[in-house]
């Protein structure tokens, strides 16, 4: 099992008395992280306890997903893994496609101008609507609110962590 886990949800409830949770999905690929026979990992947040576990069946339901985990059978099984999250190893990553990237590839990348500045580095990625927005640290300690668009994000290299960006007019002020 790889080191690196990455969140694809978090089971925040039981459902019934056969042993299904409710996971709240943080994932792209939903019908891939909770197909039958997918395998995850529970962990608790607080304690670090990684519990591996294997999707045996599971369904959407009000904006989340009901899972049955193989050999937990009653609500008993799985009521103490109620506030962990779900998390894949490294190895269950899917591939994407070109110019497709995971939050923990951009997060960290350098961030340099079509000019050759270098503005600072990626801390955080939002999702406020129509296209994300990555959060560049600057140099001065101010942040610089980049939109994914092609107009501004030019090129990544996720191997080099550099992104190359052209600064439309007004996006420094």
């Amino acid at each position: 099992m790889g080191d690196k886990l990455f969140t694809v949800g978090k089971l925040v409830n039981t459902h019934g008395i056969r042993g299904e949770v409710k996971i709240v999905s943080q994932t792209d690929f939903p019908d891939v992280r909770f197909a039958k026979g997918s395998e995850l990992i529970l962990l608790d947040p607080e304690k670090n306890v990684r519990v591996p576990v294997t999707v045996e069946s599971s369904r959407l339901h009000k904006n989340m997903y009901i899972v049955k985990l193989k050999g937990y059978g009653s609500i008993n099984d799985v009521e103490k893994y109620k506030g962990y999250l779900v998390k894949v190893s490294e190895e269950h990553l899917v591939e994407l496609e070109e110019d497709e990237y995971y939050y923990h590839e951009i997060i960290g990348c350098r961030v340099v101008t079509d000019e050759g500045e270098e503005l600072g580095s990626i801390v955080e990625i939002l999702t406020p609507g129509a296209n994300d927005v990555w959060v560049v640290k600057r140099k001065n300690g101010k942040q610089l609110l980049l939109p994914v668009i092609d107009d501004v994000v030019l090129d990544v290299d996720v191997a080099e962590k550099v992104v190359q960006v052209h600064i439309m007019e007004g996006l420094l002020d």
